[in-house]
């Protein structure tokens, strides 16, 4: 794991950018043996040399151009931030006091902060201090409710988790060129994903990285969004926006999918031909949650036909609840006709066929715009994709 040293880190930018340790120490005020000492224990941090000595000075190793890579990524994050705030800041702040800002913002709480990145709470008080006595302004106010954000903290703490995650990922690089699988990738999905797509990804990942950590988190929509864009998850897959859902992201269709409405084998309108809207209305219903893009074309199936939509309603989306329900009532569910494929096959339940064709939905991959996926990140990337190719159509 390479050193969170902003300072070491810059050093090292500043050895490459002028090819020259003599250059570097002019440029940090300091001595010639304490840029050496510092490239020495980074190359060990890094697990070889990030240098070649040539005679045209130090020029960037495979390992070293990986890292310079990283760390001008993370460095245009973090400095356009802190300069907005002070143009001293760049040049000042260290990773610890970024940390300590971000768990504070996190929590409203500076003794919840320490407990979360396991310091003293004096410790985590005196970074965040440390940071407001160089900015001249408080970075929290303190209220009923906790410390709450102020306006320059809330812009700079987006800014900086993206950096460390970029420092995040060049452990992982760093670790590739030894064949050492660092790090984690961190998924976060939706529930059609999570059971048609994502159990297949996951199978082909692991044939080729029997090592890499992979997280796995569910969620709505707009907290994996929030999760995504502040580097915090580093792919969301589920079923895509008509419009980009933020301008700091991508989407990447993989597959498509139908909704459906199901019900227990037996059911009184199984078997009857395609059915109006109408005829649905007056039995109760399993649904997703509201403000899921299912729910919205459940109420929009009756409300297209000038019919309030029913008000015997269960919410919920996960397919063994419904089954089990279902099997035990006359209700109907709404659902992605991919996830409940299986149960159909099985024949726990069945597809009411409707009169009414239902629209087809995307399913995929939502990213950050401008990330920059590490090996094993990208294999992740394509895993999704062959998934995706070996489903049947719908």
């Amino acid at each position: 794991m390479i050193s969170r040293n902003l300072r070491h880190l810059r050093v090292f930018l500043a050895v490459a950018d002028e090819a020259s340790v003599t250059g570097a120490a002019e440029r940090f005020k300091v001595s010639q043996p304490a840029v050496t000492q510092m490239l020495g224990k980074l190359e060990a941090q890094a697990g070889g040399a990030l240098f070649s000595r040539t005679s045209r000075g130090f020029v960037l190793s495979e390992r070293g151009t990986v890292l310079a890579a990283r760390l001008r990524r993370a460095f245009a994050q973090l400095d356009a931030a802190l300069g907005a705030i002070s143009p001293r800041l760049p040049g000042l702040a260290t990773s610890g006091q970024l940390q300590g800002l971000i768990a504070v913002h996190d929590t409203g709480s500076f003794t919840l902060a320490a407990r979360s990145l396991g310091r003293a709470q004096p410790t985590v008080h005196r970074a965040v201090s440390q940071l407001e006595q160089e900015v001249g302004a408080q970075l929290f106010e303190r209220t009923a409710h906790g410390l709450s954000p102020s306006r320059a903290c809330s812009a700079l703490v987006p800014r900086a988790r993206l950096a460390l995650s970029e420092l995040d990922q060049a452990d992982m690089e760093l670790g590739d060129f030894d064949g050492t699988e660092t790090g984690r990738i961190v998924i976060g999905t939706l529930p059609l994903s999570r059971t048609v797509l994502l159990p297949r990804a996951l199978a082909a990942f692991r044939q080729a990285r029997p090592k890499t950590l992979i997280s796995v988190l569910d969620g709505t929509h707009e907290v994996l969004l929030a999760a995504l864009r502040r580097g915090d998850v580093d792919i969301m897959l589920g079923a895509l926006r008509s419009e980009t859902p933020a301008p700091d992201v991508v989407q990447e269709p993989l597959f498509q999918d139908r909704f459906a409405v199901v019900a227990r084998p037996g059911h009184p309108l199984a078997g009857k031909g395609p059915l109006q809207t109408s005829q649905l209305r007056c039995f109760p219903w399993v649904v997703p949650g509201p403000g899921t893009q299912l729910r919205r074309q459940f109420e929009g199936l009756f409300r297209g036909e000038g019919l309030l939509p029913p008000d015997s309603l269960i919410e919920a989306g996960f397919i063994l609840l419904i089954r089990d329900y279902l099997d035990l009532s006359d209700a109907l569910a709404f659902t992605s006709g991919r996830q409940a494929a299986p149960e159909l096959d099985r024949r726990h339940l069945v597809q009411l066929p409707l009169a009414k064709k239902l629209p087809l939905r995307e399913i995929g991959m939502t990213l950050r715009s401008g990330w920059l996926p590490t090996r094993g990140q990208r294999l992740m990337l394509d895993c999704m994709r062959g998934a995706a190719k070996g489903l049947p159509d719908v």
